[in-house]
């Protein structure tokens, strides 16, 4: 006799034999012709240029991790709203948690809040950056001084 945790086992076995099933045939069916077009770095239809591996703008992240952020903010809000909104509920409890559930959320919020502001503030969401500032150092060795060093060492 089988315990549940067996079922579950034999499930994930099954699953796991006929994905291999499924590849090995896939491989004998389909066919092989690389070329150079095929073997080429995807680039949404545009011909690539340079090197693949280069570092995206950091800007990228940020947009997405916003996202991201206010996304997981969705999902807590919406089955907050039902749950909390169910006239149900507030019946059985005579209305006492509905108070500390509007303060709790509020209180959620307004984090979240707080993180955009200063993500905003701080010029993360600005698309365009404006350029770093080098400051002037005043040094009393001469600058072709450096220059000569930073030659000897480059041979």
């Amino acid at each position: 006799m089988l315990s549940d945790f067996g079922y579950i086992l034999l499930f994930i076995i099954a699953a796991l034999v006929l994905l291999g099933l499924m590849l090995t045939i896939a491989r004998f069916l389909r066919p092989h012709k690389p070329n150079e077009e095929k073997l080429t770095t995807y680039e949404s239809g545009e011909e690539p240029l340079g090197n693949a591996n280069i570092q995206f703008n950091v800007r990228f992240y940020v947009v997405a991790l916003i996202f991201v952020l206010f996304e997981v903010e969705l999902l807590f809000l919406f089955p907050w709203s039902v749950v909390f909104g169910s006239e149900e509920l507030i019946e059985q409890t005579g209305g006492q948690w509905g108070w500390f559930a509007m303060a709790e959320m509020t209180v959620f919020i307004g984090i979240l809040i707080f993180g955009l502001a200063y993500a905003w503030a701080k010029g993360y969401l600005d698309w365009v950056l404006p350029k770093p500032q080098i400051p002037e150092v005043k040094s009393p060795v001469p600058a072709d001084l450096y220059a000569k060093v930073n030659e000897r060492y480059k041979k």
